[in-house]
């Protein structure tokens, strides 16, 4: 098998090698070229397969000997076939990619109007997959005809498909618009993997319209591509497969539960068994402010403590396939859920009210523990997917947590 790869000017960290290498592909690199240096690449460049990136989609076309119908119908490549003559061949493998996204929202477009947020590159292939299954595609864009300020002609848009930056990491819990005008919307999909939930996706889950995230998109046209390179039919059924164990490894894990209740305990012996990095959210609150919680409470009351914890929980939310041990009032406050659940399973943590020592933790000491119980319950279970009993050894608890997210 030749050498395969990503071309993009700036890729940084990329999900694309680790994706190949489960397609079967593991000599997959990335090249990160300037303009410049592009045509040398595509010339003389020792390759036998590439994806493409931004900002070359289109840059790529004046070097291939032939196109798909597709690429050619969209005007954008992002694959490229180094064929036996040494010529490129550009495909289009981004339009299956989306497809199979749509179809996992499980809502057909057919005769319904569709709003497209952004009018880029990802912009034109969704539009023509819409199309393609007959949709209404209606583009709207900060300065066309159809823009933010107008949404309300569009009020009966049935899908909308997020294909800007906007929410992306790192600028995480941004959105581009809001789903209150829309009554009979039925999907809501965003091209954005990174977080896993954006804020569009979260208003769309918090509202019980079907959604998807762009993580689907991104494995299915890489499956497609990899057909191309590896010149074998792969089974559909890998998408889900690599989907579903690049959720597992991209996710965080985060405790939540009451004071006391082991959930650092916990967080560093997941830590060790899964080679992750491991986050104390009251330790960072105490690194960013200087000075312990004790002293922060004394100091300043709990308001400024728990403002202080929502900006801590703001920055460790953004993270990728960590261990988070949050305090224990981190459910307090509903602006908290979006900044945990936008990357992560939570896990609530539970342990007899009897086991939970109480020394150098400031509410624990000053409330009953089982009125403090009961009046938590209910926001540990708002915030959790998983609930643990910490009844038995960390090993076991901790493979517990392991079997319902890893």
């Amino acid at each position: 098998m030749g050498v395969h790869g990503l071309l993009g000017e700036k890729l940084g960290h990329s999900y694309s090698p680790a994706i190949h290498e489960m397609l079967g592909d593991a000599d997959y690199r990335l090249f990160e070229k300037r303009a410049e240096e592009l045509e040398n690449f595509l010339l003389r460049g020792e390759f036998e397969g590439l994806n493409v990136t931004i900002p070359y989609k289109k840059a790529v076309i004046s070097y291939c000997a032939a196109l798909s119908d597709t690429a050619k119908a969209i005007g954008s490549v992002n694959t490229l076939v180094r064929r036996s003559d040494g010529t490129l061949y550009g495909d289009n493998t981004d339009a299956f990619g989306f497809r199979c996204m749509v179809e996992r929202c499980g809502v057909s477009p057919a005769g319904k109007k569709a709003l497209v947020l952004g009018s880029g590159g990802a912009s034109v292939t969704v539009q023509a997959v819409l199309k393609q299954l007959g949709a209404e595609v209606v583009v709207v864009s900060r300065k066309g005809e159809n823009n933010y300020e107008n949404l309300h002609r569009h009020s009966d848009a049935a899908m909308i498909v997020n294909t800007t930056p906007v929410g992306m990491y790192p600028n995480n819990g941004a959105a581009p618009l809001s789903l209150d005008g829309f009554p009979v919307l039925e999907a809501v999909l965003d091209v954005v993997y990174n977080p896993a939930r954006t804020a569009l996706l979260l208003m769309a889950e918090e509202k019980g319209i079907p959604c998807a995230g762009g993580l689907r998109m991104l494995v299915a046209q890489a499956k497609a591509a990899a057909e191309q390179f590896q010149h074998r039919a792969i089974d559909s059924a890998e998408i889900d497969r690599i989907e579903d164990a690049l959720t597992k490894k991209m996710r965080n894990i985060i405790l939540v539960g009451m004071p006391g209740c082991g959930k650092s305990t916990l967080a560093k012996a997941l830590g060790e068994v899964l080679g992750r990095e491991v986050y104390d959210a009251d330790s960072e609150i105490e690194r960013r402010a200087g000075m312990t919680i004790p002293e922060i409470f004394s100091r300043f009351g709990e308001e400024e403590f728990r403002r202080q914890e929502t900006e801590a929980l703001r920055a460790l939310g953004k993270l990728s396939g960590a261990v988070i041990a949050t305090g224990g009032g981190a459910v307090l406050r509903e602006e908290n859920y979006p900044l945990l659940h936008q990357n992560a399973v939570i896990v609530f943590v539970e342990r007899d009210i009897v086991a939970l020592p109480t020394a150098g933790r400031p509410i624990s000491m000053k409330t009953d523990l089982a009125a403090l119980y009961e009046a938590r319950l209910p926001r540990y279970r708002r915030f959790a997917d998983v609930t643990v009993r910490n009844e038995g050894s960390v090993e076991a608890v901790c493979r517990q947590i392991m079997e319902e997210c890893v």
